[in-house]
């Protein structure tokens, strides 16, 4: 049988960590090792158990899920955060994947949606949930000329194919995708990815997209 996921859950709520325990204990390609109370325990947990995925909440006590998650990102990179939150803020969500975070669901979600984002996150894979994503498009792409909220970033160091390849992943253009609108192969958009995502410190897709949005290099209604 193929190993099972480890999972670590921390929310400061006892009666959510209950839940999400009983959501994944029936399933037996899930082990839950540990729960935290608070961002900090979180920290310290997964540096003893480590846990192949996270799921973390991101308002708690002592070290919020943001920090919580940053400082894994920093120490413990083979450990992939899902984020979760009652409060699906736009700030909340960017928040959450600037630091590292694979993930970002609100908690009313359903447990079979769990269950898949937990299984993308182990995978490697980015996920955001739809209505979130949306909200994201329309905060960033739709609103080109709310000021950024970092300083711009610099395009001088990507070749201007990194920045086409860059702008098409903005557009939710997926690798193949890539390849057909400029003619080149599978291999070299992902060549081209592994290069921008290196330039411009970002982990993965859903950290690209945002620095697209911020950087200004999606317009308003861009396809």
């Amino acid at each position: 049988m193929p190993r099972r996921i480890s999972v670590l859950i921390a929310d400061d709520q006892p009666l959510v960590r209950r839940g999400l325990v009983l959501i994944l204990a029936p399933d037996p390609a899930f082990e839950v090792v540990a729960e935290a109370e608070d961002g900090e325990q979180a920290v310290a947990l997964a540096h003893r158990f480590r846990p192949d995925v996270v799921v973390m909440d991101i308002r708690m006590p002592v070290l919020d899920g943001v920090q919580a998650t940053e400082q894994l990102a920093e120490t413990l990179p083979e450990c992939r955060v899902l984020a979760l939150s009652t409060f699906d803020m736009d700030e909340y969500v960017v928040g959450a994947l600037r630091a590292g975070a694979y993930g970002f669901l609100p908690k009313d979600i359903s447990p079979e949606e769990l269950i898949s984002a937990i299984r993308i996150v182990h995978a490697g894979e980015a996920t955001v949930a739809p209505r979130l994503l949306t909200r994201l498009i329309s905060t960033y792409v739709r609103a080109p000329h709310r000021p950024p909220r970092a300083a711009p970033l610099s395009l001088g160091d990507l070749t201007p194919r990194e920045v086409e390849v860059w702008r098409l992943i903005a557009t939710g253009l997926d690798n193949a995708e890539i390849a057909r609108a400029l003619d080149i192969t599978v291999s070299t958009v992902k060549n081209h990815i592994t290069s921008i995502f290196d330039k411009l410190s970002v982990r993965d897709r859903a950290q690209a997209v945002i620095a697209a949005y911020e950087a200004g290099l999606v317009e308003t209604g861009q396809k």
